[in-house]
This record gives structure tokens, sequence and C-alpha cells, in this order.
């Protein structure tokens, strides 16, 4: 696994219940070791982004970085329903804080995946996954057809990035690399908690033309106008990128972030958005970004990471 830790498959482990036969299989009975070039079926790559250096420099709380053990530990016991292949492809870390070099390997993952025409699943790790994700995306089409990039998160993440990228800054430098190559920049951003998002950056959002919802207009009964605004957000791009920050979630319901929200997203109305999203048939990358397993409660948030993973790959 050039560039990458090696796959530990032994931690797809979990019950067994042979009497049930094929009936009772689970995440650890199915998923297979993946490396880059492999000819497998096409199916779902798992790639953990095992970094929080973004967060420590946006000044968070660390520990996501040990995300991608913590959802895959959760996921091995979680009963199969899938009908195609899943592949662990290890992790990406970033022990030596270069932050810029790790996008890059994940990046090359991502493509890779692509190439060989599997959907790449990543786990971060702090939302500075974004940027890695993004980059293998637009690395594999190479500036064909528009990209839509759909964020469910309490926060923009456009924060202007000064010396250094961190968690806070992903769209900034994803808007800054579509104006480079010329291509459009083409982002919703569903959650946001205002509380929780400067002046500034609703005033570069509105320069930026995104398409941003807050949480309060978030509610099921808002449910049939928000998928209406993913229709039309979505009838503008050919291919699909999901990103989903886990702190729109209430914090009652995911504790285990770094900044927990005080209202939040119930899990009933972002279940439909990811199903929509995926029905559209133009969904070529997803991730998950800001779980924290140090935070965690008696692994509820793990637990709700891994019912997400699974509902993106059913």
């Amino acid at each position: 696994m050039d560039k990458f830790n090696p796959v530990d498959m032994s931690l797809w482990q979990g019950r067994q219940d042979p009497e049930d036969g094929e009936l009772a299989l689970r995440w650890h009975d199915k998923v297979q070791s993946w490396a880059a070039g492999a000819q497998e079926a096409a199916g779902v790559v798992l790639l953990g982004f095992a970094c929080d250096e973004g967060v420590r420099r946006n000044k968070g709380r660390v520990g996501a970085a040990g995300a991608p053990l913590a959802v895959r530990k959760l996921l091995a016991n979680t009963a199969w329903h899938l009908n195609r292949p899943v592949y662990d492809g290890g992790d990406v870390s970033c022990s030596d804080g270069d932050l810029d070099a790790a996008h890059g390997r994940l990046a090359e993952r991502v493509a890779a995946a692509l190439e060989l025409g599997h959907f790449p699943l990543v786990v971060g790790g702090g939302h500075e996954v974004a940027f890695g994700s993004w980059s293998g995306l637009n690395l594999h089409l190479a500036g064909q057809g528009r990209v839509g990039i759909i964020n469910l998160d309490a926060h923009f993440d456009l924060r202007m990035k000064q010396d250094l990228a961190s968690s806070g800054t992903p769209f900034f430098q994803i808007a800054e690399q579509c104006a480079a190559q010329g291509t459009p920049f083409h982002y919703a951003c569903l959650g946001v908690a205002e509380t929780a998002n400067t002046q500034a950056l609703f005033a570069r959002a509105k320069a930026l033309g995104v398409w941003h919802v807050l949480d309060e207009a978030m509610t099921l009964r808002e449910l049939p106008a928000l998928l209406s605004g993913l229709d039309a957000f979505i009838a503008d791009c050919d291919h699909l990128y999901l990103t989903i920050d886990l702190d729109v979630l209430p914090g009652n319901l995911m504790p285990g972030v770094s900044a927990p929200a005080a209202r939040g997203v119930e899990l009933a109305v972002i279940e439909p958005l990811i199903a929509h999203v995926r029905a559209s048939g133009k969904l070529r990358l997803a991730d998950l970004a800001e779980y924290n397993p140090t935070l965690d409660q008696d692994n509820r948030s793990a637990r709700v990471a891994a019912r997400l993973v699974h509902l993106l790959t059913r």
C-alpha cells in the first residue's frame, strides 16, 4: 500500500450467527482489502483520513484522527444489506503535520478508486478532509463536467487561507482552485448555524454564490421545500460531491465532535437529504468529517456515523 498505512483487516470482526446462514451476515463477513490498481468488481472503497491537523490549526479540540478506526469498529458488527462489494482501502495519516502532503496522498487514492469505477467514501478526520477528497475528484474529472458540492454542516468553512490551511478553510481553498483552473464553484451549505458563522463568512458565501439554508429552516415541515431546492441545485450539476460534517447534527445526538451544535438538524431530516442526493445518480464521492472518539459518550456518535456510512453505501 504505497504511501498508505497497511490495511488492518483484523479490525473487521464481530458476531456470528451461523444458524441463520447467508441472511445473517454482517460487515465484518463481507468487507475485503483493497489496493490501488487492483481490478476487483466495482463497489465502495472506504478510505480513512486519520488527521486532525486542520482542527488543531483552527483552534479546535483534537482527536478526530482516531475516527476512521472507531467507525470501522462500529461498522464491523453492522448487519449487511448491501448488493455491491465494499473494500477497505486503508488510511492516510498526517502524523508529521504536513497537511498539504496528506491532502495529496488522499487525492491520489480517491482518483485511483474513481478510475476503477468505485465509489470512494472517505471517513475523516477533521473537515480539512474536504480539500483532499475534492482534489481527488477534480484530478479524476480533469475539468470535465460541472461539479456540485453539497455540504451538510453548521459551518460554511470558507475562512480565508492565510499561511496554512485548516479545518475552517477547505471550501475557500476549493473556490480558489476552481478560479485558477477556470471551472465553476458550485457550493451548497445546508444546516448553517447563524451563531457559529461571522458576518464576514456570510458575506463571503454571498459573494461566491453559495446556496445556504439555516439550521432553523431545516425541519420535517420544510423538507419538501428543501428537496425542491436540492433538485434545482442538482439540475445544474453533472457530478456531485457530498460532504457531511457531523456537527450539523444536534449535540445530544452527536456529542463526539469538536464543536457540538446547540440546535443542529435532526437525523430525520438529514437522512432523506442524503437519500435524495444518492437517488440523483450523480453522486461520485462522499465523506464524513469531525467525529472525535475522545469526546464521544457510549459510542453514541460512532453509531450515528456508522449508520450514515451504511446509508451512503446501500
